[in-house]
């Protein structure tokens, strides 16, 4: 196809400009499909429709922001900049201003006359992404293995210090989309974990601490994302549309939705759309998600945002609900294409989009602005994403540009590399300790082995975006990552700690070496994943070519070094589950630590687990299952199909543990499992009852009130070119030539089911994140946590599980996380409280009929206490409130 061709040309034109470019070029995607196009070898599948049932139903008008009491302030404040503002103003803010037209990763324009200033956007979840100065935090899965909300919210504030440091407005995370549906999936790394509560906690916290430094975080991708491969829409559009995620109703709502409730809960400032498609319509464009869902029923008064390049129309997205393109660019970037920008000028002078959805969108950007206090002292950006450079070109995509100061070199660690350390360690997940190995003595003789355990030795940064996996894997590759100011390395913090090191850094075991009995051999292996734009030995983001095996051979490395020591201890850096079984029962293998994905902190975090300077208090965010087809097939990844590839989620609710337990597989290692040097106790068990129950939650109160503004058209003239201006080729303006020549356009054809009439209000909103009652405590459970040992302190994660009443009518999984805590250090004998709470949204399942959360049964909740899904030790009736233990756990 020549399309594929033509777009592979334009940027190859560009090849300088994307050279600094640090987000997606998603060559890698057209060329893909091109070659699957050509490619007659190419594995294809028959095209299959939206399977029935499965039904993006249209959702208009979009809901107006600003009727939630805790943004009254901002959007009175927004209110009044938005009646004065100029048709161009308004446009400039909804729409980047291009690929490389600025010093982010993406740029709005600008209002200057009101002090809005170009908004920066910048990567990412971890680490403010291409450029110099910052912290690599520990990935997203690292710090849900930490199972600590104190350390979410620390990492959080952390990250929005440094944001705010460099200027940037919007920060691109955190990420709780993916879910992990897909233990193959490229980016589920960038999220906390397989459970939408871990999910929730992880990105609300993040969220809370981000914003506590007035930068606007982002949360992404809505929704869907499980899959990178194609994940894109190809243009020219509806040729080879984007992946279909399937999603029923209450799936939607009960996983992938839960965390976005707890996200907008606690009052995020911007939510990004994912590439793929839902139910057959675009998720940048798909008016039930976005003004039904998000919108309407969770009360979303924030922003939306397309990802980049994810964009795939003007009228439709912006009648759809989206508020801001990025990065501005329309079907094929760096030719000063657009769907908004001029374009959407021209849209609202000839009344095909409404100018209330324009002055919706922009109201909700500015009173995003002003909520977080950026009109008070904000910095501007003082790096850029395109050049490391102290000065260049302000403009790299413009070919002709002026010269700006691009870089300031500004500090903005401070004390971070302590918050990242103690996440990486709390992360650390000890799986098996047979006869307690671990912790090592300084004085024991250590045999290293594999790549992992270094540095990468062509530089910590040397591949683009991580997308390379050489040396310690301490992150995915793709957008979700950040510059390594340095890493500190295991086998340079291995060598601080012990005297007696021999390391081989190969991946192959090396020959003639002589073991003694005392011996420790310790094995470092991989298994990476990322985003689609590379691709990373034959993986296309997804671990589609690795499977869920280490990479470089590390099976034959664990073997090897088994055959040879008798004392085995290794180490997996990944971003998810890998099989263990070639291995992990040789007699040898003593000691299994998984260390996930620990960010520059890599050396110091572990060696302070491996050598007992902490107990390890990590535990899984996933499961480990036995063999990859303990999983459904529905999780497989989808291979190739003309037109467009369906992904059609058939399991429902029933992903990780919730299907192991539902079919009574049992896990080599459970969700949540992870070993300490210490034991713990629970006593003193209390279930109080702190609500009564009904069926439904109270009824909703009516929306408040929103901005009002006058509903004549502007004057054409308020987007003719102004005079004096120095234009900037490929920049995005908002201006027309000829604007007075516009007319009401009575030709264009709207979606179906489009309407200017509102909806009612949904059931089951009222409030940020839904009805508020959902978050009203049902019941809370305290317990005493002793630390039983006698020589080690220690950390210990309390979970409790909900088992619904026997008598419910609703399919629902046999336990499900619902809170978790994490205890302070306990020294031997030292004992803690615990106060756990389950809501009534834990208890509620979403009724498709009734289009709300219902109680269900007339029976008893269950409430099972444990530190694992494997290892639940107490529970609590919740009709008698009786708490016990040794009775049988639900699940193998």
């Amino acid at each position: 196809m020549f399309i594929p061709n033509l777009c592979l040309a334009i940027i190859a034109s560009v090849t300088p400009a994307l050279a600094l470019w640090s987000h997606p070029d998603f060559a890698a995607d057209y060329y893909r499909v091109n070659q699957l196009y050509n490619n007659g070898s190419a594995p294809l599948e028959k095209r299959d429709s939206v399977p029935a049932g499965y039904v993006a139903s249209p959702y208009y008008p979009t809901p107006n922001g600003g009727w939630v009491s805790s943004w009254a302030d901002a959007y009175a404040k927004a209110q009044k900049v938005v009646a004065n503002m100029t048709l161009a103003e308004k446009v400039n803010l909804t729409t980047g201003t291009g690929f490389l037209m600025g010093p982010c990763v993406g740029n709005t324009g600008s209002a200057p006359r009101f002090g809005i200033p170009n908004l920066c956007l910048q990567d990412s979840a971890l680490g403010i992404a291409a450029t110099d100065n910052i912290t690599a935090f520990p990935a997203g899965i690292t710090t849900g293995a930490t199972f600590n909300k104190q350390l979410m919210y620390a990492r959080g504030d952390a990250l929005g210090k440094e944001a705010r440091g460099k200027g940037v407005n919007i920060q691109l995370g955190p990420t709780i989309g993916p879910i992990g549906r897909k233990p193959r999936g490229g980016r589920n790394w960038e999220g906390f974990g397989a459970d939408p509560v871990l999910q929730g906690y992880g990105g609300s916290e993040t969220i809370k601490g981000m914003q506590a430094n007035g930068v606007i975080a982002t949360v992404k991708h809505f929704i869907g994302n499980e899959q990178e491969m194609y994940r894109m829409d190809i243009v020219p559009h509806g040729l080879m549309k984007a992946i279909s995620s399937n999603i029923d109703d209450r799936s939607l709502h009960e996983l992938y939705a839960w965390p976005f409730m707890d996200a907008i809960k606690v009052g995020v400032g911007a939510v990004m759309t994912s590439y793929n498609d839902v139910n057959g319509s675009a998720c940048s464009q798909n008016s039930k998600l976005i003004n039904g869902v998000l919108k309407d029923e969770f009360g979303f008064q924030g922003l939306v945002m397309s990802d980049w390049l994810a964009q795939i129309g003007g009228v439709s997205s912006a009648l759809s609900g989206l508020d801001m393109a990025m990065p501005g660019d329309g079907a094929i970037p760096f030719l000063g294409l657009t769907y908004w920008a001029s374009e959407l000028s021209t849209s609202v002078l000839n009344s095909t989009v409404p100018l209330d959805r324009l002055n919706d969108m922009v109201t909700r950007i500015v009173a995003t602005w002003y909520q977080f206090g950026q009109d008070k002292d904000f910095p501007l950006p003082n790096f850029s994403a395109n050049t490391a450079d102290a000065t260049g070109p302000c403009y790299p995509a413009a070919l002709i540009s002026p010269t700006c100061k691009t870089n300031e070199y500004v500090n903005v660690q401070a004390d971070h590399a302590t918050v990242a350390r103690e996440v990486a360690r709390e992360g650390i997940t000890v799986l098996k300790n047979v006869n307690n190995t671990l912790p090592l003595s300084t004085s024991a003789a250590l045999k290293v082995f594999g790549s992992d355990a270094q540095a990468n030795p062509d530089g910590i940064n040397a591949c683009d975006q991580r997308n390379c996996n050489k040396g310690v894997l301490g992150m995915g590759w793709g957008s979700g990552t950040a510059n390594y100011p340095y890493i500190d390395d295991p086998i340079s913090a291995i060598k601080r700690k012990a005297a007696n090191v021999y390391y081989s850094s190969s991946d192959s075991f090396p020959s003639g070496l002589t073991a003694l009995t005392s011996d420790i051999a310790l094995v470092f292996i991989s298994s990476d994943s990322g985003e689609n734009q590379h691709t990373v030995e034959g993986n296309h983001g997804d671990r589609d070519a690795s499977g869920l095996y280490a990479w470089h051979n590390g099976d034959d490395l664990v073997k090897a070094a088994a055959a040879k020591y008798s004392t085995v201890i290794v180490i997996v850096h990944t971003v998810g589950p890998i099989l263990l079984e070639n291995w992990v029962d040789l007699p040898s293998v003593k000691a299994v630590v998984f260390a996930h994905l620990p960010g520059q902190e890599a050396g110091n975090s572990l060696t302070d687990i491996l050598f007992g300077d902490y107990s390890p208090s990590g535990h899984l965010p996933y499961s480990i299952p036995r063999k990859e087809n303990d999983y459904p097939s529905s999780v497989d990844l989808r291979g190739f199909a003309f037109f467009q590839v369906q992904d059609t989620f058939e399991e429902g609710l029933y992903i990780d543990y919730r299907y192991l337990n539902k079919h009574s597989i049992t896990p080599r290692y459970a969700f949540g499992h992870g070993l300490s040097y210490t034991t713990f106790s629970y006593s003193n068990l209390v279930l109080t009852a702190v609500t009564p129950i009904t069926s439904l939650p109270p009824a909703r109160k009516a929306k408040g009130s929103t901005p009002v503004y006058s509903k004549a058209i502007p004057p054409a003239a308020e987007v003719a070119w102004p005079s004096g201006l120095t234009r900037i080729w490929r920049y995005l303006y908002p201006y027309l030539d000829n604007p007075s020549s516009i007319t009401a356009s009575s030709s264009f054809v709207y979606p179906t089911g489009y309407s200017t009439t509102p909806q009612p209000d949904p059931p089951a909103g009222g409030d940020e994140g839904g009805n508020p009652a959902l978050w009203d405590a049902m019941f809370t459970l305290s317990l005493t946590v002793t630390n039983t040992g006698v020589k080690y302190a220690g950390k210990e994660t309390v979970m409790v599980f909900v088992q619904h009443p026997s008598d419910s009518t609703y399919d629902t999984p046999i336990i499900q996380l619902r809170d978790f805590a994490k205890t302070s250090t306990l020294t031997a004998g030292g004992k803690e409280t615990v106060t756990l709470s389950v809501t009534r949204r834990d208890l509620s399942v979403w009724d498709v009929v009734k289009q709300n959360w219902v109680i269900p049964g007339t029976k008893s909740f269950t409430f099972w206490v444990g530190n694992s899904s494997g290892n639940l030790t107490v529970s609590c009736d919740g009709l008698t409130k009786v708490c016990s233990s040794g009775k049988t756990s639900p699940v193998v």
